[in-house]
């Protein structure tokens, strides 16, 4: 990225956060504006993030960087429409020097419902429905990333609704999203941030959350609750793809040895957590399979033209107590046909909070063995994130 262009990026977040500093803080952003049922608030996000990996064989290597820096406006025209639009200034490439998040209209005028229209989280993967800013380790883990799987953002239609105590919430969406043809990855993203060659084609997918106790939050990260909560999920989706963008496949042969076009995507998600008396504890494990468009590819994740990925991982914290630090682990694991062997990795972790999950500060150490399923390739990273929400 040039010099110039992360200047301007910078340039506009300080904008934004000199407009949001001009007045009160509220408790998810700042609103600006309020007249009846019309209103305008702003927010951010900005996470600054060091990151060293340190591989048994090769060089070392490490960056700082803006993970994500994210301003947002959200505003009502009535009591029952609202939009939101936000927009990624850390998370650019090539020649998209903005990536477009959530930018949808939504309405909430029936019983317990709310309809979006636009860019929305496909609802799959508890992990990747918690936000990025309310996780305990810094990076997603195999389940919660759109890198091995897990659809990313879909632009259409989504429909979340619930039962009067919450207990039972179910969500369901229909829309256009896009993968990237890397045959090492199954990289789902929204088409607003649509590369050349990406395969395009219509996702679909539904999910039930049961919370015998009450409405249990997904947000990492239990701050004294007094009495326990936890929840379970199932969830699944589907991708098709519409053809119309097969930039590896000529004649019905792959034309290259390591992008492949993909046809299909299916997976399931069985999830559950927990968040009491300050521990914070999440499983989850995804079956995910593809086949792609030439049959006989093999390749990265895809022997004979298919894969089956089996994702599982999980995640506890705990508050130490009459203090402002959370310890963590995590132990996660990723299987694909083409592996010779699992992908494992553990995390170890600490975070200090000045003001919950608005202001705090985040140690990641991560433990990789077999990475991307070869046998003896082994590599630790460490992390650092520095968090700010307004």
């Amino acid at each position: 990225m040039s010099g110039k262009n992360m200047f301007s990026k910078l340039l506009l977040l300080a904008g934004g956060c000199v407009a949001l500093g001009a007045t009160s803080l509220a408790s998810a952003g700042v609103e600006v504006y309020r007249d009846g049922d019309k209103s305008v608030e702003l927010g951010a996000r900005l996470q600054l993030q060091y990151h060293r990996t340190d591989p048994d064989v090769g060089a070392s290597e490490d960056e700082w960087f803006f993970r994500r820096l994210r301003p947002y406006i959200q505003g009502t025209v009535t009591s029952d429409w609202e939009g939101k639009f936000q927009f990624d200034l850390g998370k650019s490439s090539g020649d998209n020097e903005v990536a477009v998040k959530d930018a949808y209209m939504a309405y909430s005028g029936w019983k317990n419902t709310t309809v979006y229209i636009g860019n929305t989280k496909t609802v799959f993967s508890r992990e990747f429905l918690t936000s990025s800013k309310r996780q305990q380790m810094i990076e997603r883990s195999f389940v919660g990333d759109h890198n091995y799987g897990g659809p990313d953002r879909q632009l259409g239609f989504r429909l979340d609704t619930h039962n009067d105590d919450k207990t039972l919430m179910w969500k369901v969406n229909l829309g256009s999203e896009s993968i990237d043809p890397d045959a090492r990855k199954l990289d789902f993203d929204t088409p607003a941030n649509d590369s050349p060659d990406f395969n395009q084609g219509t996702v679909v997918a539904a999910r039930v959350d049961i919370h015998p106790r009450g409405e249990m939050k997904f947000d990492q990260g239990d701050f004294y609750s007094d009495s326990g909560k936890f929840s379970f999920s199932l969830a699944a989706f589907a991708w098709r793809n519409d053809d119309d963008n097969n930039t590896y496949t000529v004649a019905g042969a792959s034309i290259s040895g390591s992008k492949a076009d993909i046809d299909n995507a299916n997976g399931f998600e069985v999830s559950a957590g927990y968040r009491g008396q300050g521990f914070s504890i999440d499983g989850q494990y995804n079956k995910i399979s593809a086949d792609t468009v030439v049959g006989t590819f093999s390749g990265g994740l895809y022997r004979n033209g298919s894969t089956d990925l089996d994702a599982y991982a999980l995640e506890a914290g705990y508050m130490i107590p009459n203090s402002s630090f959370e310890v963590i682990i995590g132990a996660e694991s990723l299987d694909a046909d083409n592996y010779a062997t699992p992908w494992d990795r553990t995390s170890v972790g600490l975070n200090y909070f000045m003001n919950q999950h608005k202001a705090k500060i985040q140690f990641t150490w991560r433990m990789g063995s077999n990475i991307d399923g070869v046998r003896g390739a082994d590599s630790n990273e460490a992390f650092v994130q520095f968090q700010f929400v307004l």
